[in-house]
């Protein structure tokens, strides 16, 4: 393994695609467990790609034209991950995990955790498990590649302490899809909506284990009727500002079974930006939580 002082320098030499520079205040000291980096080509971006930075020293793999990673996984990660503070989950499960983000801060946050990732897109897929090579915890985190409608594809995962997802938003047809790569299956249901998240989730979850998921904050009913027709309960439900003054953009939410459900929740909208244009302090606080560098 390679001491994380020395990766970058490898990857001028090695790989052809773009390595980002963090970009941290002074004294600043990344929290969490370090990357083990592998003395491996394979794990560095190679032409279109680049390496960003996102959790304390982790980092992810993109395509630089196609699907990134967004606030929406950031605080889908975030919510899931503190639901468990108080009982770090041995074993999780990030369904659709596209390129690995809400997969690789739950590792992050998690680090005894054994995470599984479900993903459909073989670019996808395979940007993922480069990024857990990268960060070392391949060890312990994996990507299947498959249908999560699919029972055979999740099928040994039950019994998991958390599982969580980020469906697209938009159903087939109601729009014009991106021809960047990855990027009409993770906006257009390609194969499946919240409520095959939901069913895929109730078929993994442990008797008091949580399924956190987002999705745009119109969709509220829908997310009501998937938790009911998964035999889940929507326990938690919070909107997610953009910006101060304007209208939610999506929402996070939490369904357990009904047995462990505690009594349902709808919280105080988290607000990203102010009005004028900075971070929020309630929106710096989520960062610091998952390993970002945050300066007042």
């Amino acid at each position: 393994m390679l001491p994380a002082s020395a990766p970058d320098q490898l990857a001028a030499a090695k790989g052809s695609g773009i390595v980002r520079p963090a970009r941290r205040p002074a004294g600043w000291v990344a929290p969490g467990p370090q990357p083990r980096t592998p003395d491996r080509e394979d794990v560095w971006p190679g032409p279109g790609e680049d390496l960003c930075y996102l959790a304390g020293d982790f980092r992810i793999l993109q395509r630089v034209d196609g699907h990134r990673w967004s606030a929406d996984d950031l605080v889908t990660a975030w919510y899931a991950i503190e639901q468990l503070r108080h009982a770090p989950p041995r074993r999780a499960v990030d369904l659709g995990c596209g390129i690995g983000t809400v997969l690789l801060f739950v590792a992050w946050a998690f680090a005894e955790a054994r995470v599984t990732g479900v993903e459909a897109q073989d670019v996808s897929a395979g940007l993922a498990r480069r990024s857990l090579a990268w960060n070392g915890v391949d060890d312990r985190c994996a990507v299947r590649f498959g249908d999560l409608r699919d029972p055979l594809t999740t099928e040994g995962l039950a019994g998991a302490e958390l599982v969580t997802g980020t469906p697209p938003y938009l159903p087939k047809g109601t729009g014009i899809e991106s021809s960047k790569v990855q990027c009409g299956p993770c906006r257009f249901e390609w194969r499946g909506g919240v409520e095959d998240y939901a069913l895929a989730a109730a078929r993994l979850l442990a008797e008091d284990a949580p399924f956190v998921g987002c999705a745009a904050s119109r969709q509220r009913p829908r997310v009501e009727a998937a938790a009911v027709g998964a035999g889940l309960v929507l326990e938690r439900y919070r909107d997610v500002v953009p910006r101060e003054g304007k209208d939610p953009l999506f929402s996070v939410y939490v369904m357990r079974r009904p047995d462990a459900a505690r009594a349902p929740e709808i919280e105080p909208p988290l607000v990203l930006r102010g009005r004028d244009g900075r971070f929020t302090a309630a929106f710096d606080d989520v960062r610091r939580a998952m390993g970002m560098p945050v300066e007042r």
